[in-house]
């Protein structure tokens, strides 16, 4: 018993002692350049986090900046998990849901995980900044975040947990009987090798198609038609992903999962699966999309927003399909190319793309339904570019054996080796892992976290900014007086997208005075020539359609009495200033 003990207290001593060796004080560190010098929160933005993980990261964060951050869930997942959301503002100052709103969100799709290391990267850098760096200060004193790291959890975990490929699981499962044996999903791959990832299969064979590449035993080389093999070379054939007969039918893998795609779900031209490949049962079935509909359909304050998926290094806008076309009209088009363009240049490599123009149609998309359905400007970020490697385009089919040797060591590929397999023998088994391809690399990541930040708070720093800019009155005798007042917004987006004023989405904006009696109120078309359009009813309240971006309007009252009086700008999302 003795012996235990003094052992234990040598272990607590050790603990003691690694703690004390690892920790560093202020003057150990010297801060590099737009990065927080002493954070209350040590994240390592090298690594993947599961839901779970980001949930306590979010958690840290939130306790150890309650004045600017609220942590809610916005619903459950399908498994019943909770959809945290991190609302980063500051809170001691104004009402903080009449603030410009700025939605983000990550990993709709399971194997595109980076969006949840960008968004909680972005909630990690905003509150670890506030009051050092004066750009992020005002941010968070004028405009709101709502940072929903990851909106398929369950798909994240199973994507992460559970044996895939890089581009598997899709999203949502569903069961499917290929082979009309009456069972379901009886044959899925299988990780025979037991190493995480879903890899391939090879076996000798004299009638084979491929050998091995003489220079990197890693590679297969397919044989032509005209190719002279040479004595003695081993031929091989493919068979597929990892997998066994489980069903006993003498086939492998063919009955996979089916999949429904959480991004073909949403409630803007939303289109059946007999048409839209992944679609489910109809717009909004899947429970975390209406989650996060039910939140922004409550949240009108909401002007810009930002989705991340994975990968090709593309910054997208709408339409997704070209019977959408005419939902993006030429003035909106300009502010997209405005702030799409600026992307490219923050994150080289990334191309600034329409989605049905330059890849495919989609039908039932988020971006669409966030701008199309609600009026928001809003970008899709697929992440990582293989330009990013050698910040080059260049490499061709080789590059990833490329990248493998030269920077990860050999760290992505899982060497072939041997295996005995019940329907085909001696196999090999082998091949690139899954958290390789579609996801950055550990020493890559925070840089792409980070240039994807800037990228979303350009756009979020140009959602409409109001202010009375100018007051100016005028004696009319006869206890009369006329004020005309300046409404400056200076910044690219207006109040009102010209999707929202098409279908008005939203209600106009609310210019009013009070403290004085209001006898006329108008709008100052051209106050030169004196042009003006007269409200006749609720004088004093004026309702204006739009407020436009880098723009002014002017509005006048004639009203009777002296003393101070209040005018008072109020839109849903431009905010409620009052001069």
């Amino acid at each position: 018993m003795k012996k235990y003990i003094n052992k234990f207290v040598f272990s607590i001593c050790l603990l003691g002692f690694t703690a004390t060796a690892f920790a560093q004080s202020a003057n150990e560190v010297f801060r590099a350049v737009g990065s927080p010098h002493n954070p209350k929160v040590q994240v390592s933005f090298n690594r993947y986090y599961t839901a779970e993980g980001l949930a306590a990261i979010g958690k840290k964060i939130a306790d150890a900046y309650p004045n600017l951050v609220r942590r809610v869930s916005i619903g459950k997942s399908y498994e019943g998990r909770d959809m945290w959301m991190l609302q980063i503002t500051n809170f001691e100052k104004g009402d903080p849901h009449r603030k410009p709103g700025f939605y983000i969100d990550g990993n709709i799709h399971s194997n595109e995980i980076q969006g949840g290391e960008i968004s909680i990267y972005t909630a990690w850098y905003l509150t670890e900044n506030y009051g050092d760096i004066d750009f992020i200060t005002e941010m968070l004193d004028d405009r709101i975040f709502y940072i929903v790291p990851t909106i398929n959890p369950d798909a994240r975990n199973n994507y992460m947990q559970e044996p895939n490929t890089g581009s598997s699981p899709r999203a949502g499962m569903i069961a499917l009987d290929d082979d009309r044996d009456g069972l379901f999903d009886e044959d899925l791959p299988d990780d025979i090798d037991g190493n995480g990832s879903i890899t391939q299969m090879r076996r000798k064979s004299p009638n084979g198609t491929f050998i091995v590449d003489p220079k990197d035993p890693r590679k297969m080389i397919g044989i032509g038609v005209d190719d002279v093999i040479a004595d003695g070379v081993q031929r091989y054939e493919f068979l597929g992903q990892e997998g066994i007969d489980n069903d006993g039918d003498g086939r492998v893998n063919e009955d996979p999962h089916g999949y429904y795609d959480p991004n073909r779900d949403w409630g803007w031209k939303w289109q059946p699966d007999y048409i839209q490949g992944g679609a489910y049962k109809y717009p909004f079935s899947v429970p975390e999309n209406r989650n996060v509909a039910d939140f922004v359909l409550a949240h009108p304050n909401i002007a810009g927003g930002q989705s991340y998926h994975n990968s090709g290094g593309m910054i997208l806008r709408g339409p997704g399909a070209q019977e959408d076309l005419s939902t993006y009209n030429r003035a909106d088009v300009r502010i997209y190319d405005a702030i799409g363009r600026k992307g490219e240049e923050l994150m080289p490599g990334y191309r600034y793309l329409v989605v049905y123009k330059d890849l495919y149609s989609v039908f039932g998309g988020e971006l669409d339904w966030f701008y199309g359905g609600r009026g928001i400007y809003t970008f899709t970020n697929e992440i990582f570019t293989r330009f990013a490697y050698y910040k080059n385009n260049e490499g061709g089919q080789d590059l990833s054996y490329k990248v493998d040797k030269d920077m990860l060591m050999g760290d992505a590929f899982e060497p072939w080796k041997t295996f005995n397999h019940p329907t085909y023998g001696e196999i090999e088994v082998g091949g690139f892992k899954k958290n390789f391809g579609r996801a950055t690399p550990g020493f890559m990541l925070e840089e792409e976290c980070h240039r994807n930040m800037a990228f979303t708070l350009y756009h979020a720093y140009h959602m409409p900014n109001l202010s009375i800019s100018e007051v100016k009155e005028k004696d009319l005798g006869g206890g009369l007086k006329e004020i005309t007042a300046t409404i400056k917004n200076d910044r690219l987006m207006p109040t009102h997208s010209s999707q929202d004023l098409k279908y008005k989405i939203e209600r106009p904006d609310f210019i009013s005075i009070s403290g004085v009696d209001v006898q006329a109120g108008m709008v100052v078309d051209n106050e030169d020539r004196n042009f003006t359009r007269e409200q006749k009813v609720e004088p004093a309240k004026l309702r204006l359609n739009n407020i436009p971006g880098n723009s002014f309007i002017k509005v006048r009252w004639i009203v009777r009495g002296k003393g101070k009086y209040t005018i008072t700008v109020d839109s849903a999302k431009g905010g409620v200033v009052s001069k």
